[in-house]
């Protein structure tokens, strides 16, 4: 049996495809390929897969910030330019999440950034710091609600608050006096951190030296650093009077915290001895320092001066070993000086005297005049602060003799100043007056025991604890941090 091959009629026998149809194809894709970077030139003149700079602005966490910064390339099933898929599609991998915008920055460009801009730098945060160290005015402002008050303790949760300052124990009606805080102009002023404190002084030392508010200050504090430890109070291997001379030793710390008796700074006796009142007449030796204080400051390394309220007794000023007048003396042929005169002495002879000794490192602060809010009559006379609310700034300016007492200190003190830094020591102004003279209503009033008084005399110059004094801790730990002098 013979096999024939079968033509079919005018068909050739050929290859699936022929090499017209493959120049064909080839052309048409060199055409695709040519257009689309052409297309896309014309719609951005600035790709994607450029070295980019960084944008301070970019966000990754939606599609919109993401349009708006990339090309608006033509539709295609295979791109999606409003996710991040689509990035991921189209950019080289990054080095860094695309989710942060770091990531972004090394991969977007952005035309109006400079690539060597860095706002998450130890640089650009302490020009910011700086800045609003600037803009702070920490001894201006104002007092501002604060209804979780009070912010450390109770008179329940603290032991050292003495009867005097023990303003809710003995009937106070209000509490309204502890919900509030100072806000100073142009910044926040943080919260005490006792912990912070507590390192800070670790293996140090401190003294407060002047009169009762400043114990109060001293007692303030020891109800704050509560919140963490207690002290172990050995007063009584330091002094017979522990009424007055308190010595406190933190173990845990090595951190020693004193206060010393000095109401005037300088040499004070009282006229007559048997006499002993508030309103005993006093003699006042203006050239010559307490011994109280002299004879251990060099022993610590922060000293807290303060003082007010005993320079506007009756008083009998020496000077050179003999009298050279009186403030209130009621005594012929003596002359007549101003409340401010003895006290502008008294800082004068203590700055001196601190200047002088050899080996008296530590640093110097001076809390500023604290003044009394008696109102109706004067202490002895009926007068009274039963205010609930603060003053505004607005509604009370320094004026008469509480200006006259804090200019003389401020005066002595930015003189002094000058002079120990040409010795090296470090002398700072903690401004208090302004913050208290709006408190008329966080004194005692006749609301605090002690054996040593009248209690139907109002008590309008010590302060109620808890209460506004605990802000002059918050002010000293700030102080502390920053180094700030209101000079």
């Amino acid at each position: 049996m013979k096999f024939h091959a079968i033509d079919l009629p005018n068909v050739k026998y050929t290859q699936p495809y022929s090499i017209y149809n493959k120049v064909l194809l080839l052309a048409l894709t060199l055409i695709v390929l040519t257009s689309i970077p052409l297309y896309m030139n014309k719609n951005s003149t600035t790709s994607p897969l450029t070295s980019p700079t960084p944008s301070l602005t970019t966000k990754t966490s939606n599609a919109t910030g993401l349009e708006s910064i990339l090309p608006s390339p033509t539709p295609s099933p295979t791109i999606e330019i409003n996710s991040t898929a689509g990035l991921e599609s189209i950019l080289p991998p990054p080095t860094t999440e695309t989710n942060s915008t770091a990531g972004l920055e090394s991969i977007l460009p952005s035309p109006t950034s400079s690539p060597t801009t860095e706002t998450n730098s130890t640089t650009g945060l302490e020009s910011i710091e700086e800045k609003e160290e600037e803009q702070c005015q920490l001894f201006s402002g104002n007092w501002i609600p604060y209804p979780d008050g009070p912010a450390y303790y109770t008179n329940e949760t603290c032991k050292w608050i003495i009867p005097q300052q023990n303003c809710m124990k003995f009937g106070r009606p209000d509490s309204e006096f502890m919900k509030w805080r100072w806000k100073p102009d142009g910044c926040e002023l943080p919260l005490f951190d006792a912990a912070e404190f507590l390192e800070i002084f670790r293996g140090k030392s401190m003294a407060f030296i002047g009169d009762s508010v400043g114990r109060n200050q001293m007692q303030s504090l020891l109800c704050i650093l509560g919140n963490v430890t207690y002290p172990e109070d050995i007063s009584d291997q330091y002094s017979n009077n522990t009424d007055y001379f308190k010595h406190y030793v933190y173990t845990d710390y090595n951190f020693t915290m004193v206060t010393l008796w000095a109401p005037y700074l300088i040499r004070y006796s009282y006229a007559d001895p048997s006499v002993h009142s508030g309103d005993s007449l006093m003699n006042l030796y203006l050239d010559e320092p307490d011994e109280a204080w002299t004879s251990q400051v060099e022993n610590f390394d922060y000293v807290i001066f303060s003082a007010g309220q005993w320079f506007l007794r009756p008083l009998i000023f020496y000077e050179n070993g003999g009298s050279i007048g009186c403030l209130w003396c009621k005594l012929d042929n003596m002359t007549k000086m101003s409340e401010s005169y003895g006290y502008r002495k008294a800082f004068r002879t203590m700055f001196r005297t601190l200047q002088s000794l050899e080996n008296y490192k530590g640093v110097t602060f001076l809390r500023t005049f604290s003044p009394a809010h008696f109102e109706n009559g004067d202490w002895n006379a009926g007068g009274n602060c039963g205010r609930t609310k603060p003053f505004s700034k607005e509604e009370m300016k320094l004026e008469g003799y509480t200006l006259d007492m804090y200019t003389a200190q401020v005066e002595e003190f930015k003189a002094a100043q000058v002079q120990a830094k040409q010795k090296g020591l470090d002398f700072r102004l903690m401004e208090t007056t302004e913050a208290m003279l709006l408190r008329p209503d966080a004194h005692p009033n006749y609301y605090g025991g002690s054996h040593h008084r009248n209690t139907t005399t109002a008590d309008c110059v010590h302060w109620c604890l808890p209460g506004p004094i605990d802000t002059w801790n918050e002010i000293l730990l700030h102080m502390l941090k920053t180094r700030q002098n209101s000079t």
